[in-house]
């Protein structure tokens, strides 16, 4: 008989907080506040307690950013300590590094010199920011090899460390200082090499000893923002948050790889790939390899989800979604539910407002309605950067103008549901009348049918007197050349049999006669009061006195409407671009919602319930939860109840024969307490 212990401790605030093996402790930034211990152990509750910073500590930040992730790797003179963040996705406008240097408020930021336009902004705007207390970062720029990833691998595993025996061969030291840093997070590695330059160069903490004297470094501790959890990928493999599997099209071999039964997979309904991503942004980059535990698949489409009776005999159905939604952004703009869950109470209740509206009866086809309408949200901000670029296609304008008209259909629904929940009175005073000004805008300029069919931007008649004028010749063309051509043919010799005339963009009118049999070398294709101009298929091709007069008279009439047309969408890629802020702000509420909306499905398929937060309750309170894979590939399932924390105690001791379940129940608890800090409802239901 084998049993399994799960430990739940509370440690002092005093003393660093210590996870049970293989968990890499977790330590925020020495900044901020002690952040509530966590009421079960998990990995979600690695995060340490962190201690009062000094007056007189100093703060040397290093970050690094590159396709939309950020690598960020900070010094804290009053420990010796330089702490770290794995790789995080991020949005163009860095708010991620922004709340960071809010909370940690560093005297230095060091980055690359190598840097593209978000991160040149963004500096630039901290370089400005003279009201900022105490005072604005010193910002430095390190040449980009100081970067390098092989350089920065070499620095941090030959560094000279305190807190690394002297008797550690070489070999353990690797070992050691892997199980520490995240070497698989490449972005981190680099920030933390560029970080030890700079501080080798400053010689930071030991500006008056000799050059022999190394810096004092105590230790490599994980950095963690106030009110995020962190979670490792070793959690989000063995809990299969996520987990890929082979796709088994021949045609997808390039791909490889699809979403197999995971809570991401059940729970993923999104109808816009931006909801997607947002309900799991980098989840490539969380997925870690193939999951010690290994669900077998779902039996059919209707899996039982409630099958066996609990252990007090009540036949129930009480799952619960508990959640909470990151907050790295302010309202409106959320990112990384999956990846970056939050312990902000106020966060989570408001999702959890938004879920339960939708599970009301009365509310299902408002959801349905909204569900199609966020089907036509697509990807703006792509579109906005072709716009920047001018290489935008005739598909972007019809997309654009869906996704427009579909979130004027967003805020006008918003509006008839109750503004007593957040995300409604958002959606319904951020969507402004901008959006209906751009929507109004391409209706009336773009014809989409025309463009199509030319595949190039054309706008309807009546927009531009002149383009109309010369779109009407352009298409009277052909009879009045048909005419021209017979005048011409009167002027010419009486063996040539026949003659046309053709209009050709960015050369002009021509006088094409079929080449005759006599006519052998060049020199025969001279024609008196005909200038030659090429020879093609046969014909050959003369610039005559009316053609001139022609190319004179009405020019070339096709490349000047496509000019003018050009124009006119060079002028209304200004408009659009003058309100993309609206733009953006649709895209993040609209993925709010879709996220939500999908979590309400899932949560009304599955019969998930919501959780209740308590201020009272130090602990965790479980009435019948179930696992949430489990339960969709078992024949049987029977919820389990538990509960942590005050008198029930913190430590359980869980034993059972061989199959029974230990590990099952455990890992129902750690993913049903993860998904509360994800703003879904999951397997708990905690009683009153």
């Amino acid at each position: 008989m084998f049993s399994t212990v799960c430990t739940l401790v509370k440690y002092p605030r005093s003393r660093p907080s210590r996870c049970p093996a293989p968990v890499t402790t977790a330590l925020e930034g020495p900044s901020s506040p002690a952040p509530q211990p966590s009421p079960i152990s998990s990995q979600w509750s690695c995060i340490s307690v962190r201690p009062a910073t000094p007056a007189s500590s100093r703060i040397h930040l290093c970050v690094l950013w590159s396709s939309g992730y950020l690598g960020i790797a900070y010094y804290n003179t009053s420990d010796s300590t330089i702490y770290f963040m794995p790789d995080a996705p991020d949005h163009e406008s860095l708010q991620l590094l922004q709340r960071v240097l809010d909370e940690i408020d560093p005297q230095s930021v060091v980055t690359s010199a190598k840097q593209d336009e978000n991160m040149t902004r963004f500096l630039g705007k901290l370089a400005s920011q003279e009201h900022r207390e105490p005072k604005r970062p010193e910002i430095i720029l390190l040449p980009s090899v100081d970067f390098g990833l092989e350089i920065s691998k070499q620095r941090l595993l030959s560094g000279n460390y305190s807190f690394i025996p002297d008797s550690m061969t070489t070999t353990e030291k690797i070992l050691f200082l892997s199980s520490i840093i995240p070497f698989d997070c490449l972005l981190t590695v680099r920030a933390l090499g560029g970080l030890l330059k700079f501080l080798g160069r400053r010689r930071i903490g030991v500006e008056l000893e000799d050059y022999n004297v190394s810096i004092p470094i105590l230790g490599f501790k994980k950095f963690a923002l106030t009110h995020l959890v962190s979670i490792d990928q070793d959690t989000y493999s063995v809990l299969q948050i996520f987990k890929s599997e082979p796709h088994p099209s021949v045609y997808k071999v390039a791909s490889g790889l699809k979403e197999g039964l995971s809570l991401f997979g059940i729970l993923n309904r999104c109808r816009c790939k931006w909801g997607e991503k947002l309900l799991s942004l980098s989840r490539r980059r969380a997925q870690a390899p193939d999951a010690q535990a290994q669900w077998p698949r779902p039996m059919g489409p209707a899996a039982p989800r409630h099958v066996g009776s609990s252990r007090t005999g009540a036949r129930t159905r009480v799952p619960c979604m508990a959640g909470g939604l990151p907050t790295t952004a302010p309202p409106g703009k959320p990112r990384l539910w999956f990846t970056r869950p939050t312990q902000d109470l106020e966060e989570l209740n408001s999702r959890l407002d938004v879920i339960q509206f939708f599970l009301l009866p009365q509310n299902l086809d408002m959801a349905q309605m909204l569900h199609r309408l966020l089907g036509h949200i697509k990807n703006v901000p792509l579109i906005l950067k072709r716009m920047k670029l001018s290489h935008t296609k005739v598909s972007d304008w019809q997309v654009l103008y869906k996704t427009v008209y579909s979130a004027l259909g967003l805020r006008d629904a918003c509006r008839s549901l109750p503004q007593s929940i957040q995300l409604f009175r958002d959606i319904a005073q951020e969507f402004s009348d901008d959006l209906h000004h751009i929507a109004s805008l391409i209706g009336k300029v773009v014809d989409f049918e025309g463009s199509l069919a030319e595949n190039r931007f054309t706008v309807l008649p009546n927009i531009d007197p002149e383009i109309d004028e010369k779109k009407r010749r352009l298409t009277g063309l052909p009879s009045f050349l048909t005419e021209v051509a017979r005048k011409e043919l009167e002027n010419l010799d009486p063996r040539i049999p026949s003659c046309s005339v053709i209009y050709i963009p960015l050369i002009g009118f021509l006088l094409c006669i079929p080449r005759l049999p006599s006519m052998v070398e060049t020199s025969d294709f001279e024609i008196e009061g005909l200038d030659f101009m090429f020879l093609s298929e046969e014909k050959l091709h003369y610039r005559s006195a009316r053609t001139k007069e022609l190319d004179a008279l009405l020019g070339d009439l096709h490349c000047d409407i496509r000019d003018q047309e050009t124009l006119l969408m060079y002028q209304l890629q200004c408009q659009v671009l003058a309100r993309a802020a609206v733009l953006t702000q649709v895209l993040d509420l609209a993925s709010r919602l879709d996220v939500l909306l999908a979590l309400a499905s899932a949560a009304r398929d599955y019969g998930y319930s919501r959780p209740r937060y308590s201020p009272r309750l130090l602990g965790v309170r479980i009435q019948n939860g179930r696992h949430p894979l489990m339960e969709l590939c078992a024949r049987t399932f029977v919820p389990n109840s538990a509960e942590c924390g005050g008198y029930k105690g913190r430590v359980k001791v869980i034993t059972g024969p061989n199959s029974s379940g230990k590990s099952i129940y455990l890992k129902q608890l750690c993913a049903s307490r993860g998904s509360r800090n994800r703003g879904s409802r999951r397997h708990l239901h905690p009683n009153p």
